[in-house]
Order: C-alpha cells, then structure tokens, then sequence
C-alpha cells in the first residue's frame, strides 16, 4: 500500500504555486479598463487603470483618488495616490482563470480582493461627499 501511494504522489507531478503576475502581464490585463473588487462578492472599490501606469481609485462612494503604479523587485504592485504620497500600497495580483485575485503585501493581514466585474467605462467621480 505504500509503494501504491509514493507511485500515486509521484504521477500527481509536483503542487507548483501560482506566479504573481508582472508588471507587463498585470498592464496588459488591466490598462483601458475599470476592475471592481470585492471580498466574497461584497463589493469593497474599483480601480481604473489608464495609460503609463496612472491610476484612479475608489472606495465607490464618488470619491476618487489619482494615482500611480510600480512594480518591485518581488514582484509586488505597488500603488502611490495623492493623498498619501509617502505611503505605497503593494498588492501580489494573480490571474485566476481570467480574473484578478489581489492580496494585500504591507504586512497586515487582509482578506484578498477579487475581481467581481470589468469594465471599458471610466468611473463616474461625483468628488467628496460635503454636508449631512
């Protein structure tokens, strides 16, 4: 029975992990698209993705912040918005049968976003929400 289940892990081939997808894969999946994202289909924000690497970002609440991207030498997606200058985001992004699967790489432990719908329509900023 053991040489039986050596011979069955053997065949299986080895459990290789998904790659994170670089900076040219990741730019030719998303550039002249709007991606939704969402945790377990709950919808979380979207991120517009235009040309030279620039962004625009939105917790879909009309606001919206511009921004960049850069890849590191881990191939981590990092994303710089004006309002936090000084602080990078940086995302591993997979391609998971034609969708993106994001997870969050600062160091805290976050669920990972998921592509829930793609867009050719740019992302309506109204601007920030004043009053009550």
């Amino acid at each position: 029975m053991g040489r039986l289940l050596c011979l069955l892990v053997a065949l299986a081939g080895p459990v290789t992990a998904q790659e994170r997808l670089s900076a040219e894969a990741f730019d030719a999946f998303t550039r002249g698209q709007t991606f939704y994202y969402g945790y377990d289909e709950e919808p979380y924000g979207a991120e517009e993705y235009r040309e030279d690497r620039r962004v625009r970002w939105s917790f879909l609440n009309g606001e919206c912040k511009e921004g960049y991207w850069y890849e590191t030498a881990e191939r981590l997606i990092c994303f710089v918005y004006e309002d936090r200058p000084d602080t990078p985001q940086c995302w591993a992004f997979y391609n998971e049968a034609g969708k993106l699967r994001a997870t969050f790489e600062n160091g805290a432990q976050a669920a990972p976003l998921y592509q829930i719908e793609k867009s050719e329509t740019p992302m309506l900023c109204t601007g920030p929400q004043i009053g009550v």
